[in-house]
C-alpha cells in the first residue's frame, strides 16, 4: 500500500509541479501576483497533489477491480440486457464521481451561477452512460467505428448549432473532462471484457473505441440541456475576488464542509452500484468486499482534499494570474505563456506516458515514444495558443472545432481503423487535472481581465486541448502505415533478388 502511495504520488506531482513552477516564473517577473496569493497557489498545489494521490490509491484498490469484476462477470453472463443496463449504471455513476467533471461544473457555476451544478453533473453522467451503451452495442453488433463517430458528430454539431453559443464551449469541454483517471479505467476493464467475449470476424482489434464513444455523451447531453434551458451564458464581470479577500487557512477551510457534502453524494451512487451488484451477480468474499470499500473511503478522502486544494488555491489563483496576463498590453502575452503551459502540460501528464508507449508497442516500434511525445506537444502548444486567441480576438469557437472535428473525421476514413480508435480514446489523456483545474481557471481570469465573456471566450479551451490528439494520433498512424509499406516493399525486393541470385 505504501509503495503504490509513493508512486501515485509521484505521477500526481509529475503533473501538477511544472506547472507550479511556470506560474512561480511569471509571479517573480511579469505578472506578480497580490500579496499572499503565491502561498495560497503552493498550499493548494501541495493539497493537488495528496488528494490525487490518495484517490488513485483508492481506485486502484478499489473502483477499478469492481469495474473489471463487473465487466468479467458481464461477459460470463451473456445476457444482452444486464448488459446494457449495467453499462449505463456504470457510465453514469463513475462520472458523477470523477474529479474534472466535478472541477468543470464548480467552475461553469461559477461562471454562471444560473447553471445549477449538479443538474449539469446528471445530464453529462446520463451522456457517458447512453453512449457506453452505444460503445457496447457497436462490439456486440461488429458495427463500424469510423462511420459512429462521424453520424453522431455531426448530429452534435447540428444540436449544438442551435443553442446559446455559451452552452458550446461548456459541452465540448465537457467532452474532455469526463475522461478522467476514474473514468478511463472503468470503461476500458468493461470494454476489454467484451471485446476478448466477442472476436470480429475480420481479426481486429475492438479493446478501443469506447472511451471515444462515451465522450461524445457529455457533448451531446449538455447541448440538449442547452437546447432546452432558457438560460443564457452571459458571465457576469469580475471573478476571483474571494481567493483576495480570505486568508490562508479560511481559503481551505471554508471549502471543507459543502465539499464533503458534494462528494458524499457524488460517491452515493457508486457505493449503491456495488452493493447492487454484490447481491445480483458478484458475489464476492468479505475480505474482497471490505477491501473495495476501503477503497472508497480512500476515494472519498481524496477528492474531498484534491477539491479543497482546487477551490480554495489552485483555480482561484489561476484566474488571478489570467487577469493579470490579460491586461498586459493588449493581451498578447497570453499565447506565448499558452504555448509552453500547453506544451508542458501534456509533457507532465502520467496518461499521456502510458498512451505513448502502447502506441510504440502496437506499431511494433515504428513510431517512437520520442516522436509521438514531441507531436502531442506541439499540437495541444498550438490548441492553447489557439485557445488563447480566442481571449484575446473574440474569435467564434466555430472556427476551430468546425474544421478541426472535420479534418480528425475525416482522417478515420483513411487512417489505420486501430489508431482511430486510440486517437478518440486519447482525445481525454491530454485533457487531464491541469487542464480543467488551472489552464481554464486561467482563461477564465484573462477573458475577465480582456472584458470579454468567459462564457464564450474562454470556455471550449479543454475542447481545444482534447481535440488534438484525434488529428495527431491519426497523422501517426498513415505514417505507420506507409512505414510498413515501405518495409514491406523492400522485403519483397529482397525477396526477388534472393531468388534470383539463386537461378542464376
Amino acid at each position: 500500500m505504501k509503495s503504490n502511495f509513493a508512486a501515485k504520488l509521484k505521477e500526481s506531482a509529475i503533473s501538477v509541479l511544472p506547472v507550479m513552477l511556470i506560474v512561480a516564473v511569471l509571479h517573480f517577473t511579469i505578472a506578480p501576483l497580490p500579496e499572499g496569493q503565491l502561498a495560497k497557489y503552493i498550499v493548494g498545489g501541495a493539497l493537488l497533489m495528496l488528494g490525487l494521490g490518495i484517490f488513485l490509491v483508492g481506485a486502484d484498490i478499489g473502483m477499478v477491480p469492481f469495474g473489471q469484476k463487473v465487466g468479467s462477470a458481464l461477459t460470463r453472463k451473456r445476457n444482452l440486457t444486464l448488459i446494457l443496463a449495467a453499462a449505463f449504471l456504470i457510465g453514469f455513476a463513475i462520472t458523477i464521481a470523477e474529479p474534472d467533471v466535478q472541477v468543470l461544473a464548480s467552475q461553469v457555476s461559477s461562471v454562471a451561477p444560473d447553471i445549477n451544478r449538479f443538474a449539469l453533473l446528471v445530464m453529462i453522467a446520463v451522456g457517458v452512460g447512453f453512449f457506453l451503451v452505444v460503445a457496447m452495442i457497436r462490439v456486440l453488433m461488429q458495427w463500424s467505428l469510423p462511420k459512429l463517430l462521424i453520424g453522431f458528430y455531426v448530429l452534435v454539431f447540428i444540436i449544438c448549432s442551435f443553442i446559446d453559443p455559451g452552452f458550446v464551449g461548456v459541452a465540448f469541454d465537457s467532452g474532455g473532462a469526463t475522461t478522467g483517471p476514474i473514468t478511463v479505467p472503468f470503461i476500458m476493464a468493461m470494454g476489454i471484457g467484451a471485446a476478448a467475449a466477442v472476436k470480429r470476424e475480420d481479426g481486429t482489434d475492438n479493446s478501443f473505441g469506447y472511451v471515444g464513444l462515451a465522450s461524445i455523451g457529455p457533448i451531446a447531453a449538455v447541448a440538449v440541456m442547452g437546447l432546452l434551458s432558457p438560460i443564457r451564458l452571459d458571465a457576469e464581470r469580475g471573478g476571483g475576488a474571494d481567493a483576495a479577500v480570505k486568508g490562508l487557512a479560511a481559503a481551505f477551510t471554508d471549502e471543507i464542509p459543502h465539499v464533503a457534502l458534494d462528494i458524499a453524494l457524488a460517491l452515493a451512487p457508486l457505493v449503491v452500484l456495488f452493493l447492487l451488484f454484490q447481491v445480483l451477480l458478484l458475489r464476492l468474499t468479505l475480505q474482497q468486499i471490505k477491501r473495495m470499500l476501503l477503497g472508497l473511503v480512500y476515494s472519498f478522502i481524496g477528492l474531498v482534499v484534491f477539491m479543497v486544494g482546487v477551490g480554495g488555491g489552485f483555480t482561484p489563483i489561476g484566474q488571478a494570474l489570467g487577469q493579470r496576463l490579460g491586461g498586459i498590453g493588449e493581451g498578447w502575452v497570453l499565447l506565448p505563456v499558452g504555448m509552453l503551459l500547453g506544451a508542458v502540460v501534456v509533457i507532465a501528464e502520467p496518461a499521456v506516458w502510458v498512451l505513448t508507449e502502447q502506441v510504440e508497442e502496437i506499431s511494433g516500434g515504428h513510431i517512437k515514444r520520442p516522436i509521438m511525445l514531441f507531436s502531442l506537444s506541439v499540437s495541444i502548444a498550438a490548441a492553447v495558443t489557439l485557445g488563447m486567441t480566442r481571449v484575446v480576438t473574440g474569435l467564434s469557437i466555430w472556427w476551430l472545432l468546425v474544421p478541426g472535428y472535420a479534418l480528425a473525421l475525416a482522417l478515420t476514413r483513411i487512417s489505420p481503423p486501430l489508431f482511430t480508435a486510440i486517437a478518440f480514446d486519447s482525445g481525454g489523456v491530454a485533457s487531464g487535472p491541469m487542464s480543467t483545474t488551472f489552464v481554464l481557471a486561467l482563461t477564465l481570469g484573462a477573458s475577465f481581465a480582456r472584458g470579454g465573456n468567459p462564457a464564450t471566450d474562454a470556455f471550449g479551451m479543454v475542447a481545444m486541448i482534447a481535440m488534438a490528439p484525434l488529428i495527431t494520433i491519426q497523422l501517426l498512424g498513415l505514417a505507420f502505415r506507409r512505414a510498413e509499406r515501405r518495409r514491406e516493399a523492400m522485403e519483397r525486393r529482397s525477396r526477388s533478388r534472393n531468388e534470383g541470385n539463386g537461378n542464376a
